[in-house]
């Protein structure tokens, strides 16, 4: 079963053939890629979660957003980076293509320095700001510590990603991440069940994978294998290709640090509620992250349709496979909140067992599952507005919504309505205002005039 995944996403057409077919072949390496990088974040859980006390779990739950609003701004440019390179690709020029994709490693290299020194020095005034608890403060400093110091490979690895995908090679960095996933499931049960390094222990186990896989993707380019060849002497800055990178790319890293930012307030009112709320609100997390997996493969499949297709002068194709990755992103999203729905009590017990926590968990699970279908909407439409590059419109819709009305609803509705569920409702609420802005986006957009 594997080998034939791995020779769908390899050299897949996008600019020509069936729309649905292309889709489909370059989304479902995407879709096991993120399958095996939740694997692994839930590695992290379950270790954690059975070897370790709650409070080591609720440290890693933390971890998400709090990582995000520092490495968020740079994988953002990172995307934007891969729509220039795709443009390129798709128009067939071969010395543009190259230029974009040596110059997008360059900043990888700059981001991983400049990431590692903010992170460090910013986690323990954020975690401070985020009102948490103090019998978690000691293992989130831990995890946020050694995770900072290794967190050149996480970026590293999403610009590796993020240029394969841009040229239709999708399989490469599924196999690179099935082989780190594996290394870091074996290193978390020695680190954390064995020398029961708690939290520690899961932040040195995600490093350490993070960067083979890392090697492995700059080992396969430096041969010149399908269409990159990158030589490391080549690796340097390009104004111009730096500026149309950073100008599709900048919204969308905007765009993660400041609704990190909004996320984190909405945590800060979770941490209010304590160590299980934490917990339980964590442990579904993980849960969402698989059910979003279908949604997530195609939001990020359209941008790379779109723009290869935009570039090749198709405006009508990319259009089609826009309402097709709608449709489906919706469609999978939907059945998958249903499933939630009914299951999230036991698949919270896979993390966690103090009933509070899964209590906690499962009532925010079942105020959010039936309104999958209009995340799925939102991510799918800011795909594909980013492809035709203009990034600009889902960063300041997102803004708006996710980070702004997020962060009034849920600081204002808790002084009148004091329980959990109150911040459960903030998602659906602000998921379905992006849904129906990015659509009236989508429906006056002027395709013809879509460039990067």
């Amino acid at each position: 079963m594997f080998s034939r995944i791995m020779k769908m996403g390899k050299d897949v057409s996008l600019t020509e053939g069936s729309i649905v077919k292309g889709l489909i072949a370059f989304a479902i390496p995407l879709f096991f890629g993120q399958l095996l990088q939740q694997f692994y974040n839930m590695a992290d859980a379950w270790v954690v979660g059975n070897f370790a006390s709650n409070d080591a779990f609720a440290a890693v739950s933390l971890a998400g957003n709090l990582t995000f609003i520092v490495i968020g701004l740079f994988n953002g440019i990172a995307i934007g980076g891969g729509v220039v390179i795709s443009r390129y690709f798709g128009a067939k020029d071969e010395k543009q293509t190259q230029l974009a994709i040596n110059t997008n490693l360059f900043f990888g290299v700059i981001a991983s320095l400049i990431s590692t020194v903010l992170g460090l020095l910013l986690v323990p005034y954020l975690l401070v700001w985020m009102k948490t608890p103090d019998s978690v403060m000691a293992d989130a400093l831990m995890y946020f510590n050694i995770y900072f110091a290794g967190v050149s490979t996480v970026i590293m690895y999403n610009t590796c990603m993020a240029i394969m995908r841009a040229v239709g090679d999708s399989v490469h960095p599924l196999f690179y991440l099935f082989v780190s996933s594996m290394i870091n499931v074996i290193l978390d049960l020695v680190f954390v069940a064995g020398f029961r390094w708690g939290a520690g222990g899961a932040a040195l186990a995600t490093v350490i994978a993070q960067g083979l896989s890392v090697a492995l993707c700059l080992v396969h380019m430096c041969r010149g294998m399908d269409a990159i060849k990158i030589k490391i002497r080549d690796i340097r800055f390009h104004r111009e290709t730096m500026i149309r990178i950073i100008r599709q790319g900048l919204p969308s890293g905007i765009q993660n640090t400041v609704n990190s930012l909004g996320n984190m307030v909405v945590q800060s009112c979770i941490n209010l509620f304590g160590a299980y709320a934490i917990s339980g609100y964590g442990a579904f997390h993980k849960i969402e992250g698989i059910a979003f997996l279908p949604i997530m493969s195609m939001s990020m499949a359209l941008p790379t349709f779109v723009s290869q297709n935009l570039g090749a002068g198709q405006v009508e194709r990319a259009k089609k496979g826009t309402v097709i990755g709608l449709l489906f992103g919706a469609a999978f999203a939907e059945l998958t909140g249903v499933l939630i729905f009914y299951l999230t009590p036991q698949l919270l017990s896979i993390f966690i067992s103090a009933p509070e926590a899964i209590a906690y968990g499962t009532g925010h699970g079942q105020t959010v599952a039936f309104f999958m279908f209009l995340l799925s909407f939102t991510h799918c439409a800011a795909g594909a507005l980013r492809g035709c590059g203009k990034a600009v419109i889902p960063m300041m819709t997102l803004l708006i919504c996710w980070c702004g009305i997020r962060i009034v609803y849920v600081t204002t509705a808790l002084r009148y309505f004091p329980v959990f569920q109150t911040i459960s409702w903030a998602y659906p609420l602000t998921w379905g205002l992006s849904a129906v802005i990015l659509l009236i986006c989508l429906l006056r957009l002027d395709w013809t005039k879509a460039k990067v």
